[in-house]
């Protein structure tokens, strides 16, 4: 019952949230389901690390997606997306946690950025950030 509660609410919030809110929820899963798979990597918990790190590759690969390809930076944002799933594979495929650990670093860094952005396009206020 509460996970069918969990569910209802989490496709509300997805159906209702604004592009830039929802660059926000996709980084902070790819950003979650990466550190989850750098954890269980730690503890020797090698179907957890996979699940995990396929989880943050398939966010990954849905950023790739909301990418306007109209948008210069669009290119570069998409190598960059593809360098990451290359290190996530590598991570999951040899069980270390430095691949990871570097993408977890550069999702961090670009969600970070995102958020600037948003805040100067918007005039300081704090809100998502739009996706290129």
């Amino acid at each position: 019952m509460l996970q069918a509660q969990q569910n209802k609410y989490l496709s509300t919030s997805v159906q209702t949230a604004s592009p830039a809110h929802l660059l926000m929820m996709l980084y902070d899963g790819a950003i979650r389901f990466c550190r989850a798979g750098i954890e269980a990597m730690k503890q020797n918990r090698y179907e957890e690390v996979n699940r995990n790190l396929v989880k943050a590759q398939d966010i990954v690969r849905e950023l790739m997606v909301t990418l306007d390809p109209k948008q210069p930076i669009s290119a570069d944002l998409t190598r960059l997306y593809d360098y990451f799933i290359f290190r996530l594979v590598e991570a999951n495929m040899k069980k270390q946690s430095e691949p990871a650990e570097e993408v977890l670093e550069y999702l961090v860094s670009l969600k970070e950025t995102w958020i600037q952005a948003s805040r100067a396009a918007a005039g300081g206020q704090a809100v998502g950030a739009t996706h290129a």
